[in-house]
């Protein structure tokens, strides 16, 4: 058999191709991945939808959901349910997704680097860090707000500052698993920097975790959000946000508990959605499912 016959029969074999195709994601990852989407853009372009849901409209308070022009019905003042629900979404994304983007990269960044530094510095770090995990979350986030003053940038700043240590403990814990495998030894010995290893080495393989955990992070954030928007610590009224829709109905909840209840609901389905999504990003980053 000449030289010539082998590559051709070579050329002939196809070649196996390794990279994802979009039929290998599981169908629960387009679904709430959509109902995400749908959610954020719901955020970008709402207040635009619906135009002014500040104005009282007394002579229109408190009808019960189906009614003419108002399928969920008004608030006790008048205002379309359904309409403030589509203007509050921008602040309640706003709440949820910025504090988690913030503490994703500053929390990867400072566990990534503590785990790469010496002895003493990677104690320091990791002790501070434990002094504010170690407070409650929501009461960290609640003095934090008390002190700033209510506003979404008090929401924000004090979610991100609350989500920071879980996010870099859990970067460094990864990172200290990858310290000892070959790839990173040989990254040392070529004479890589800390900085360029943890850019190049380690960020690639310590991301899928942290992606999946920051997802699931984004409901528990709307949760706080709400809460602290409950308390009168977020969107001052009468702008809408869900949780300070709730403030503002809770006196009609015997009267017409849907009022209050509906945006209940709304965060409740909200934060459902991004813990669903992340529980199906970690099942399809698992490096076990990957290696079947």
């Amino acid at each position: 058999m000449t030289t010539t016959t082998l590559a051709a029969d070579a050329a002939a074999v196809p070649v196996r191709r390794t990279t994802r195709r979009s039929r290998d994601i599981p169908l629960a990852v387009w679904i709430y991945g959509s109902i995400a989407g749908l959610l954020v853009l719901l955020g970008v372009v709402g207040p635009w939808l619906v135009g002014d849901v500040t104005t009282n409209v007394l002579s229109q308070r408190l009808l019960p959901p189906g009614s003419a022009g108002h399928l969920l019905g008004t608030d006790g003042q008048g205002r379309d349910v359904l309409a403030r629900l589509v203007a509050g979404a921008r602040p309640s994304m706003v709440s949820g997704i910025l504090p988690v983007l913030i503490s994703t990269a500053l929390g990867s960044a400072i566990g990534i680097l503590a785990a790469m530094a010496p002895g003493w510095v990677h104690s320091l770090v990791m002790r501070t860090l434990d002094v504010l995990y170690a407070f409650p979350a929501v009461l960290l986030a609640i003095a934090i707000a008390a002190a700033m003053g209510p506003g979404t940038t008090t929401t924000v700043v004090s979610l991100s500052v609350v989500l920071v240590p879980p996010i870099a403990r859990i970067a460094e814990t990864e990172t200290m698993r990858l310290k000892g495998l070959d790839f990173m030894e040989s990254a040392a010995a070529s004479g890589a920097g800390i900085l360029a290893i943890a850019y190049r080495q380690v960020l690639a393989n310590v991301l899928p975790t942290l992606l999946v955990y920051a997802t699931s992070l984004v409901g528990l954030a709307l949760v706080f959000a709400g809460g602290m928007s409950f308390l009168g610590l977020g969107v001052a009224p009468p702008h809408p946000e869900w949780g300070q829709m709730i403030n503002e109905q809770r006196q009609n909840m015997y009267t017409a508990p849907m009022t209050a209840l509906v945006p209940a609901l709304v965060i409740f389905g909200a934060s459902l959605v991004f813990n669903q999504l992340g529980d199906a990003l970690r099942d399809l980053l698992d490096v076990r499912r990957k290696g079947r």
